[in-house]
């Protein structure tokens, strides 16, 4: 009788559960009940998160294999379904003043693969890189990594599970068997279920919280749109802070404490090498070194399908994933018109095939329609430079990071409401360490002077007063912008579920909260007959118009 008193709880609760669901997706508005009026969350005085990283004490940041057996191993995607790419490091880092770097030719790069656990008879062969993070200074230690090695996958099934190890047998040293599934075919009929889309992740406390958060939502892709591990908050001695400059203002170059990147990768290895991650830039992994060098640690460490994309370069690129589009954009690279990104980003546009992926999703790091104190309009010559090209092609929904809160953004265009504009949604609210942005421009008092504002990487001025509308004269606005639908300071992660090729459920999930409860939750809807698109005739090299 108690087994079923046990069973007969278990059954109301979920009952209980299915109903709650089932009222609240009856409640959930679209961006056709939009624009709406502009919501801010007071910030949570009792929660402010425990931003403090991860030590190297901590056993999911420790090493655990034994020579040169596969540790940091991760999945990503190639530009189709039928690819995708293993990475994994090999052998043990060096930090010092006298560094002697490994030999990458001593170690293979294989993976065994199948759709039967017991019968990996596939095999493939990939490369192996190493680098270093220089300094030429006295007194600053150097680092030279383990052993990368980036393996890609083809001739894959959609849809289809694959069992993988990676190593070298003829030492042998292989792993344990992992598995991922590959993306569905790119269609108007096919999408992966769920998409976790997070930023400025790190490696604290907080982001341990994210990452469960975001495990529990079993997602079957992950995008992470820039700042990774944070490891330039540190010198070379591995001694932290919240402000680099702050702290250290003497220090003859920005350091970096590079093992912090090590640390990452073995803490994400339970998620990453079973669910494919996508990575982007952020200002974090530009990490400047010796002879004007950036982004050694970015460029090695992840693979990129780059090449499979027509880009010259891993600080840009895209992919699909089922009937989506993505177009992972570098806010830390040259985009004006006669620049390498821009003339890339131009092209790949122009050769989507909006029957075969009906969404189109842009990322970058530094967002456009923040209405945050932190970073406000320092992107401002991206969007002067990319702005009417993206929404000339019609791009649905923009991810960005780098303002630590999270804020969702109306149809919007030019600083103005248009039904036919992305949705800017930013999630730089993955965990770190420098804290929650929680001051707004609009805030008496908290608008930025204008000269301070412009990235100090990129350089440049474009951002002048408004001209028009109710901001018209200033530069900051002294009330929540109407473009801005809601905005909150919590950590947290987002979800997005395509359901088909005008319908996509948006939800964004705080930490503190539990599992199953979302923050914000709306329908993005496209509505292609009202904003058909018209493609840019090159040839004759004339701009397309949306209309």
């Amino acid at each position: 009788m108690k087994y079923f008193g046990v069973v007969g709880l278990i059954l109301i609760w979920f009952l209980v559960f299915v109903s709650f669901v089932e009222v609240n997706e009856g409640q959930i508005l679209t961006t056709l009940d939009g624009p709406f009026k502009p919501v801010t969350v007071p910030l949570d005085q009792s929660f402010r998160g425990h931003a403090v990283d991860l030590p190297d004490t901590d056993p999911r940041v420790q090493r655990t294999v034994k020579g040169f057996e596969p540790e940091q191993i991760s999945v990503s995607l190639s530009a189709t379904y039928d690819s995708v790419w293993i990475s994994w490091i090999t052998g043990e880092y060096q930090i010092g003043y006298n560094i002697k770097p490994l030999d990458p030719s001593e170690v293979g790069s294989v993976v065994q693969y199948g759709k039967h656990i017991f019968s990996l008879r596939r095999k493939a062969i990939g490369q192996s890189v190493i680098y270093n993070q220089l300094y030429p200074f006295e007194g600053l230690q150097n680092y030279t990594s383990g052993i990368i090695h980036h393996v890609q996958l083809t001739g894959l099934k959609p849809d289809t599970l694959y069992y993988y190890r990676c190593g070298d047998p003829s030492i042998p040293a292989m792993s344990t068997i992992y598995h991922f599934k590959t993306m569905p075919i790119s269609s108007p009929k096919s999408y992966p279920k769920r998409i976790a889309i997070v930023g400025d992740l790190g490696l604290t406390y907080n982001t341990t919280s994210t990452i469960s958060h975001l495990m529990g939502n079993n997602p079957d892709l992950v995008l992470l749109v820039g700042d990774v591990t944070y490891a330039n908050l540190y010198l070379t001695n591995g001694t932290g802070s919240d402000c680099y400059s702050c702290s250290f203002p003497d220090t003859p170059i920005h350091e970096t404490y590079q093992p912090r990147w090590d640390y990452w990768g073995r803490y994400m290895q339970p998620l990453v090498s079973k669910i494919p991650i996508m990575v982007l830039e952020g200002n974090h992994e530009i990490e400047e070194q010796a002879e004007n060098q950036t982004f050694a640690a970015y460029r090695s460490r992840f693979a990129f399908p780059s090449k499979e994309s027509g880009s010259s370069s891993p600080l840009y690129y895209s992919f699909n994933a089922g009937g989506i589009h993505f177009i992972m954009l570098g806010g830390y690279v040259a985009y004006n018109k006669s620049d390498d990104q821009y003339m890339w980003l131009e092209k790949d546009l122009a050769n989507v095939d909006r029957t075969v992926t009906p969404w189109l999703v842009a990322t970058w790091h530094p967002p456009w329609y923040s209405t945050y104190t932190a970073h406000y309009r320092e992107a401002e010559c991206m969007k002067v430079a990319m702005e009417e090209l993206l929404y000339e092609y019609g791009v649905d929904l923009v991810f960005n990071g780098h303002v630590h809160a999270y804020e969702r953004s109306n149809r919007v265009y030019n600083y103005t409401l248009d039904p036919c504009g992305p949705v800017h949604i930013t999630v730089g609210d993955g965990g770190n360490r420098e804290k929650m942005a929680i001051e707004h421009a609009d805030e008496p008092g908290k608008c930025p002077e204008p000269s301070s504002t412009p990235d100090k990487f990129m350089g440049g001025f474009c951002a002048y007063n408004f001209t028009s509308g109710p901001a018209a004269g200033n530069f900051c606005w002294d009330q929540q912008p109407e473009y801005s639908a809601y905005r909150e300071s919590s950590f947290g992660h987002g979800i997005l579920e395509v359901k088909n090729e005008t319908h996509a459920l948006w939800t964004w999930h705080r930490n503190q909260d539990m599992y199953n409860k979302a923050g914000d939750i709306i329908y993005i809807v496209r509505q292609p007959e009202k904003c058909p698109i018209k493609p840019k005739k090159q040839m004759m090299g004339n701009k397309g118009k949306r209309y």
